[in-house]
């Protein structure tokens, strides 16, 4: 979730995208098939793809594609010279990341690797997962992502145990499950199935540039009367305090909905996921979070019309000094560069303290993200897998990290590296926070919810449209008629 950024539609898509159809499949047929299939009703506005728990899954026809004999350095049976073909999100982490791991497969395996990146991974997948040849690995990031959960119950995804179960390519005495962070497998899986690869390891948070503190000599606040404080502080300079990308609000929501998260506790929180009734009307921390967006929009700390910006666009500005502070996802750091001054010094900082906080100073929400599938009914799932194994190797965790100055799932892959600014203050509010990490289901599992519904009330909020007790009447309103729709199939989380 990106994790990359959801609509970087401003970057250019490769032109080396594969034919969408089906050999010997109509349109009508093909149209026919995904209503059946479920995979045409695509999210317009979602940042990470519907995942989690629940649903089914499993192997589908992976035994009957043709395999090569497992050996201690092919513990998966990668049949040599099957061809691969991988469809790789090219949003804010680009794709030349995914490029270099499998340069590394065709030389091993001494197979032609198709490549295909792209922002439209629904639209160019739908008719080929409807047609039976879907491509053999995918990311599936962006906001034109295809339903995980409807292709896990339908069996459309490899059960990934055995990767998970397959030797490390750094130490053969360690498996996949060890030297991968641990919410990284619990997030992956639909039931007791894991199926997702969820490759990034995202840190979300207020971004800001540490120069532009220092210079002014301000100090990063630790509450939320303290930002408010210094956001007036910062006005008088002629600054504005936020901005925000206003035509994806959703982006907000990843510090609003964790700060009501660190205020209330997650078990307040998991009543969310969960879409109990009065979860958010009978929350106090929504109220105290929620409120404090209201008291930002009425004193004017949003750069005046950045509702109408994209995500590029007020990282733009905020790279240009035009706003001290930005909601975003350690993808920025990449996403951003070609804006960002040399001296920057782009910095993330924790949750703020509220009043009557469950969780402690320096809590952070920290969460897997950029979703990796094997088609089950692929021609080379094993491949597909072999990719993965090979994208968790030290080697190339780290070329992730210098490429794209973004975490990967794979624990510890940093130490000793010399870190860009942004992935270095990442990783240290990583550390610091300890245990103290939040990680939600909502935005996952909901997306049509959150970033369309919840994410519309929240562009009126910061624009002073709508008042705090509006807004969580209105959100608890949406959440109780997703909850009574049993067309929208329900997940749960254990408190």
């Amino acid at each position: 979730m990106g994790s990359t950024s959801a609509e970087n539609t401003e970057n250019t898509e490769n032109n080396g995208s594969q034919n969408a159809g089906a050999p010997g499949v109509g349109r009508r047929d093909l149209i026919r098939r995904s209503v059946a299939l479920g995979l045409v009703s695509v999210p317009t506005m979602s940042f990470l793809s519907a995942c989690a728990t629940g649903g089914g899954g499993g192997d589908g026809e992976a035994s009957k594609a043709p395999g090569g004999a497992k050996s201690a350095t092919n513990p998966l049976g990668v049949k040599e010279g099957a061809a691969l073909e991988a469809f790789i999100f090219k949003g804010g982490l680009g794709d030349q990341y995914a490029k270099d791991a499998e340069a590394d497969y065709k030389a091993k395996y001494k197979a032609e690797v198709k490549h295909t990146g792209t922002q439209q991974v629904g639209p160019k997948l739908t008719p080929r997962f409807a047609g039976g040849n879907p491509p053999d690995v995918i990311d599936n990031s962006g906001a034109d992502h295809l339903d995980m959960n409807k292709l896990s119950t339908q069996g459309q995804l490899q059960d990934l145990q055995a990767l998970l179960d397959a030797p490390s390519l750094d130490d053969a005495s360690k498996k996949i499950s060890d030297v991968i962070h641990p919410s990284t497998i619990d997030k992956g899986k639909h039931g007791d199935t894991f199926d997702v690869l969820y490759y990034a390891f995202t840190i979300y948070g207020t971004w800001y540039s540490q120069k532009v503190l220092d210079d002014n000599g301000w100090e990063y606040p630790t509450s939320l009367d303290d930002m408010v404080k210094l956001c007036g502080e910062i006005k008088k300079k002629g600054i504005a305090p936020w901005t925000y990308a206003g035509k994806y609000p959703y982006y907000v929501h990843f510090n609003l909905f964790a700060q009501i998260a660190k205020i209330g506790g997650m078990d307040a929180w998991i009543a969310i996921d969960n879409l109990e009734p009065n979860a958010w009307t009978g929350n106090d921390a929504v109220k105290q979070v929620v409120g404090h967006y209201e008291e930002l929009a009425a004193k004017g700390y949003f750069l005046e019309g950045s509702q109408g910006l994209t995500h590029i666009q007020s990282q733009t500005a905020w790279n240009k000094g035009k706003a001290v502070f930005i909601p975003n996802g350690s993808w920025v750091e990449n996403e951003a560069a070609p804006t960002t001054p040399k001296d920057f010094r782009m910095s993330v900082g924790a949750l703020f303290d509220g009043s009557g906080d469950k969780m402690p100073h320096g809590t952070l929400r920290a969460e897997p993200s950029e979703p990796y599938i094997v088609a089950a009914k692929g021609k080379n799932p094993a491949g597909g897998m072999e990719l993965l194994r090979i994208m968790l190797s030290k080697k190339h965790a780290q070329n992730f990290a210098t490429k794209v100055k973004s975490l990967t799932c794979v624990v510890d892959a940093t130490e000793g590296m010399t870190l860009s600014p942004g992935l270095a203050s990442a990783s240290k509010a990583f550390k610091d926070a300890g245990d103290n990490i939040i990680s939600l289901q909502l935005q996952e599992w909901y997306p049509s919810l959150t970033d369309e519904k919840i994410g519309g009330l929240t562009g009126q909020l910061l624009t002073g449209e709508l008042k705090a007790a509006d807004w969580i009447k209105k959100t608890q309103e949406y959440a109780d008629a997703v909850a009574k729709d049993d067309s929208v199939k329900k997940f749960k989380r254990e408190k």
